[in-house]
């Protein structure tokens, strides 16, 4: 840790697995490169590169919207221009558990639909499954298109301080968050220009191209009519809405830009109404048929639903997928891919427990300091119970409330996230991590993107990596 002040303060943290530094606070060798780049360089000029970012992150209106926060909605969000490095090997096995994964899952939902094997079996109770609300009835016997139901997953993944990667959540529904990939990484070629093809540095930027041909894949025709519907301005992710319309060269449109006549959907444009394919739809399930869902529903279509049971119009990705990604049922996952596939988890689940059983509900409570709790149906970092962090007084509060409805409610014990380097007001300074590749299913099989979106606990000793909640993300590098 020779150079400048850039080192001399990095504070490993005990008892934590650092992705730069072994415990003999040796560099890694993937590191190496770029530690050779920042021994030759000074805090003056990272610093300038640092606001070079924010300016570029500023001039592309890359921003998300934080729902809790009175200074203002839009921010731009939080980049750190340190990246985090992965090795080739490590690479390999994350695709193979997350390929492995997607096929129990997609199994699953498939299964839930039709034949229930998995319920008659006994491996997953029905209560579970009729008592989560993704769970769509609606969905029940439709036969989608070559029974891909899950085409865009962004699987949540930690390294816990065994060096080993854990899978935190699915995200199955409308995973978000690929437009930071991509902009991280076109970021990172305007800082580090020399650095990137010198170290091997694996291509994200085919992901727009990669997606299309999946959603092509979906239609008998030659030349079909795609469309990314969004639910407007408003929603958090608007920028990454509008960014792979672009970048796919189809159209962007919002719920009143269709209409359904005769179980077809149509697109309304300035030469009449044009027949539609595909909906890469970015809507919610309770949003998406106003005629089958929430009635007040102004943010999908009228009719979409039957339109889609019939088999004139493909949607992705398939509604009802959210059961499979519900936490309750992530306990499960494990038993899915030794069910479905006979073969042993690559990657392994975190340790779950379920406070609809009595025997979890008085763990947790006992060891209510080493837990985190979440809902079953929460996402974004909202409505969270992190144990270490939380007075007497909240985990009370919290925990009253846990009991109303204790099978609303899972709790996994508080892991050491790993931790990478991050530049924080002029040096090097550790900070947690997580990681979401994101992989594309289709007729023709699972693609991975090779890097995906590291999300950062910029607030030091934080755990939480949500944007909404203050953390923010650093481009990935899978390095040959």
């Amino acid at each position: 840790m020779e150079n400048n002040t850039l080192f001399s303060s990095y504070d490993k943290l005990p008892k934590t697995w650092d992705e730069m530094y072994n415990d003999e606070a040796k560099c890694r060798t993937q590191y190496e490169g770029f530690v050779k780049y920042l021994e030759g360089t000074t805090a003056e000029k990272l610093t300038k590169k640092e606001d070079l970012s924010k300016q570029l992150f500023m001039n592309q209106g890359v921003t998300f919207t934080v729902y809790s926060d009175n200074e203002g909605i839009e921010k731009i969000f939080p980049f750190d221009i340190v990246p985090r490095i992965i090795t080739a090997k490590e690479w390999t096995k994350i695709e193979m558990g997350i390929k492995q994964r997607l096929k129990a899952l997609n199994l699953f939902i498939k299964d839930i639909y039709h034949d229930q094997f998995i319920i008659n079996d006994g491996i997953i109770p029905a209560d579970l499954i009729y008592s989560c609300p993704y769970f769509l009835r609606e969905m029940k016997g439709v036969k989608v298109p070559y029974d891909v139901y899950v085409h865009i997953s962004g699987v949540d993944l930690i390294r816990n301080n065994d060096g080993e990667f854990y899978v935190l959540e699915d995200n199955l529904r409308t995973p978000s968050g690929v437009s930071y990939m991509l902009e991280n990484r076109e970021i990172s070629k305007r800082l580090f220009p020399g650095i990137l093809p010198k170290s091997k540095v694996r291509s994200v930027s085919e992901y727009p191209n990669m997606l299309y041909k999946k959603l092509k894949e979906l239609s008998d025709k030659a030349n079909p009519n795609i469309v990314l519907l969004t639910p407007g301005i408003y929603n958090s992710a608007y920028y990454e809405h509008t960014t792979l319309a672009r970048l796919m060269g189809i159209e962007l449109v919002e719920g009143t830009d269709l209409v359904v006549k005769n179980h077809i959907v149509y697109m309304k444009t300035t030469n009449g109404l044009q027949q539609v394919d595909v909906i890469y739809r970015r809507v919610d399930d309770d949003f998406l048929d106003p005629l089958e869902f929430n009635a007040k529903s102004v943010l999908g279509v009228a009719g979409i639903m039957a339109a889609y049971r019939k088999g004139n119009v493909n949607i992705v990705n398939a509604p009802g997928t959210g059961i499979a990604d519900d936490k309750a049922i992530y306990t499960f996952v494990p038993d899915m891919i030794k069910y479905y596939l006979q073969e042993e988890p690559i990657l392994k689940n975190i340790e779950t427990y379920q406070l609809g059983k009595p025997e979890d509900l008085e763990y947790v409570t006992k060891n209510v300091r080493d837990m985190v709790i979440k809902k079953t149906d929460g996402s974004g970092g909202y409505g969270m119970l992190m144990g270490h962090e939380a007075s007497d007084k909240e985990i009370k509060e919290y925990l009253d409330n846990v009991k109303k409805k204790p099978e609303n409610f899972i709790a996994q014990p508080i892991l050491k996230l790993s931790t990478a380097p991050c530049y924080i007001d002029g040096k090097l300074s550790p900070r947690c991590i997580d990681l979401r590749p994101f992989a594309l299913s289709g007729r023709d099989g699972i693609d991975i993107c090779p890097g995906g979106l590291t999300r950062v606990a910029l607030k030091k000793g934080s755990l939480v990596v949500n944007s909404s909640q203050g953390g923010g993300s650093k481009d990935t590098w899978v390095i040959d």
